[in-house]
């Protein structure tokens, strides 16, 4: 048989998958005739497909250097590098096949199709339409050339050259999947998934739309459905990270913790490089309390993708580890500003047309994701309807897709509603400075969906932050924070905050009882004979110092037991462990999931005394225990948001609640729970203490603010460059 033959016989194994056999051929070939390019390149293309990286590699160099100018044998290499990842060297091949033969649609198509996998959009757009202008009715370039127009948001463009690629080939299931994709960016999702449904009827085993109509399925809240799509894509392709990190993010929203966490380490197993299933993950393993490792998988992310949102959890998670101080913070929000900030100081605003009169109303701007049933939505509501609309009138910027009870009565309280959610940093620093506001104040700092890349265009002449967590944003443009005399008490070294801090005079917060709470019940010692300590603060903030000193107070009140809010997981398992070490019966530990508001404030009636976590103390669940007639002892250290509970008890005249060391901690808890007396006078009298103290007076705290906000504008007004 020819050598001829032989090729085509191995060629026909290598279709038909017997690559083994293929194999086998093509190196007989080759020793008979070691420059035959031909036969060199299949056996890379078996190599590759066997997982002999760098035996593929020799090969294929082999296979261009016996033909310089055959580029499909670059090309083919350039492929194989962009499985790989490795885009720059698969760029190269690209362009080095577009040389051999720059007359050749099929080169500039492959060189688009790499260029657009390593996200270098307007490279790929070009090549693609070069290679369309040498074939027209090319559906590969137009299926391609339509993904490329949806990553630069060319939604129109983009389906045209995707309708224009299935009127080519009805059956090219890539081109059907890109459309489903461009209906879902549309919000058209039926749409979507029923063209979804009409690629996989073509190919049954295609795994990317089963994981893309798994995410159109639960966008529609079909969240079953949704799961079983992301299984079959895994079934189909089991090396495919996508559908594992789907199927977290829909464990994480069930509070099913440990799948969740399950489900992103093998994303993150099968793609080391996904930089938001790293991300992910940490956020997972914040919430089971693993700040070490929560750490590492954001450093990590940041290293594999310079994403601001991304790398804006490093500084917030440093507020919750042990040993954390503010030399740390502006160390991590330095770095952040260097990177992600200070490439857009040409971009910012410096000159503004407001009125610069200093006693004038003024306009002032609020933006959050989190302005509905959540801790910055049930803080900041008093402060907006008691505004004092003749000098204050409020704009508010709702920046989620999500809409409650809350958000209704923060919108009929507004002078202004805008949704910013649809818009880019740009886009709502523009629709700022359209509004004239005044004072810009951002309520959500480094959490969820926030917009400090806004806040850094600088599109308000004063800007503040407030209410989220008391820090530092660490934004030259952000000129001040809100706090008060106990978190940050006059006359400390502030150096390490990028704001000017202005103290309002009585409290931080001011707070509004959900209207489910019930009123507080008996003490329950009384009846069950043993102290029952409680703690419903998210577990991110349960340190192992936290447990060290719980474990102790348990030690010594014999036969009382504590109660925790904690996900599944094994972070539970952990904490049974520590109590073992401390000679501890487990069994004196209950956690308790997170629940619906009702039971929330109804598992309060269980619990004699709050114990506050540290160094990163409570806040909200803080007033709610409170509220519930449950006194809280908690610890103070240096920074804000070590000082909560002291800010909060400060203004009920508890400060004897508050300890400044752990031992100190250890001895009111004991104390307090070795008299119940004094626990049951605290349950009958804390609700009214409540009431008529500063924390739920929204009249005087709206005078407050609006004081601030006066002096913050008069300083403004003063500064000799603030006339346009």
């Amino acid at each position: 048989m020819s050598s001829q033959s032989n090729f085509a016989l191995a060629v026909q194994h290598f279709n038909t998958g017997r690559l083994a056999e293929a194999d086998v051929i093509c190196r007989q070939i080759v020793a008979a005739q070691p420059n035959n390019a031909d036969a060199l390149n299949l056996l890379g293309l078996i190599a590759g497909q066997l997982g002999r990286g760098q035996e593929s590699v020799d090969f294929l160099r082999r296979a261009m250097a016996a033909n310089p100018r055959e580029p499909a044998y670059a090309q083919n290499l350039g492929l194989y590098f962009l499985a790989q990842r490795q885009f720059d060297e698969a760029i190269a091949m690209g362009r080095r096949a577009v040389a051999i033969n720059p007359n050749s649609a099929a080169t500039h198509g492959t060189l688009g199709y790499i260029l657009q996998q390593a996200k270098r959009t307007d490279e790929a757009v070009a090549s693609l339409r070069q290679a369309l202008k040498l074939r027209p009715e090319y559906p590969e370039a137009l299926n391609n050339l339509g993904s490329a127009l949806m990553d630069k948001g060319l939604l129109d463009e983009a389906r045209e050259a995707l309708r224009k690629a299935l009127k080519i080939n009805p059956d090219s299931i890539e081109a059907r999947n890109n459309l489903g994709n461009l209906l879902q960016l549309l919000g058209r999702y039926d749409e979507a998934i029923s063209t979804y449904r009409k690629a996989l009827a073509i190919r049954p085993n295609f795994a990317e739309a089963h994981c893309a109509l798994g995410l159109a399925l639960e966008k529609v809240g079909q969240i079953d459905e949704a799961l079983a799509e992301f299984r079959r894509a895994i079934a189909a392709k089991p090396d495919m990270a996508q559908p594992y990190y789907s199927m977290a993010v829909i464990h994480e929203g069930r509070r099913e913790l440990p799948q969740a966490l399950d489900a992103l380490r093998r994303a993150a197993q099968l793609k080391p490089d996904f930089a938001e299933a790293h991300s992910h993950l940490g956020n997972a393993l914040m919430s089971s309390g693993e700040l070490d490792e929560a750490l590492a998988c954001f450093r990590r992310s940041v290293e594999i993708m310079q994403d601001p949102f991304i790398a804006g959890n490093v500084p917030y998670l440093i507020h919750f580890m042990p040993g954390c101080d503010g030399p740390k913070i502006a160390e991590e929000n330095r770095k952040w500003n260097d990177i992600y900030v200070r490439p857009l100081a040409s971009m910012r605003f410096r000159t503004y047309s407001n009125d610069c009169s200093p006693d004038r109303p003024l306009r002032i701007g609020y933006v959050s994701p989190d302005i509905r049933n959540h801790p910055v939505g049930r803080f900041f509501l008093p402060l907006l309807a008691h505004h004092d609309r003749s000098v204050i009138e409020p704009y508010i910027y709702h920046d989620t897709i999500h809409f409650d009870a809350v958000t209704e009565r923060a919108r009929a309280a507004a002078a202004a509603w805008r949704d910013s959610t649809p818009l880019s940093d740009m886009k709502l620093a523009e629709q700022v400075r359209e509004d004239r506001i005044d004072i810009f104040v951002d309520l959500t700092m480094r959490m969820a969906s926030n917009r400090m890349l806004c806040f850094a265009l600088k599109p308000a002449p004063v800007q503040v932050t407030y209410l989220a967590y008391c820090s530092t944003t660490g934004l030259e443009e952000m000129d001040y924070r809100l706090s008060d005399p106990y978190l940050d008490p006059p006359n400390r070294d502030e150096r390490w905050y990028s704001e000017k801090t202005v103290r309002l005079p009585r409290t931080y917060w001011c707070y509004a009882p959900a209207e489910e709470a019930p009123l507080p019940g008996p003490l329950p010692a009384l009846e069950n004979h043993f102290i029952t300590f409680g703690s419903f603060n998210a577990y991110s903030k349960v340190t192992p110092p936290t447990w060290q000193v719980w474990c102790e107070i348990l030690r010594q009140v014999p036969r009382s037991k504590l109660l925790v809010h904690a996900p599944p997981g094994r972070h539970r398992g952990k904490a049974y462990d520590i109590l073992r070490s401390y000679g501890l019966d487990p069994k004196r530990l209950t956690f308790l999931p997170s629940t619906g508001t009702i039971e929330y404030f109804q598992q309060y009636q269980q619990i004699d005394l709050a114990l506050d976590p540290f160094p990163y103390t409570g806040g909200t669940t803080t007033c709610d225990a409170l509220w519930m007639g449950v006194p809280v002892v908690s610890l103070a250290g240096d920074l804000a948001v070590t000082r909560g509970g002291l800010s909060i008890l400060s203004n009920l005249g508890l400060q004897e609640l508050v300890a400044d060391s752990p031992a100190k901690y250890v001895q009111i808890a004991v104390s307090l729970a070795n008299n119940t007396h004094i626990l049951s006078e605290l349950r009958a009298t804390l609700r009214q203490r409540m009431a008529s103290s500063p924390l739920m007076n929204p009249t005087q705290f709206a005078r407050d603010v609006e004081a601030a906000y006066r002096l913050m504008w008069r300083e403004w007004c003063a500064k000799p460059n603030t006339r346009p």
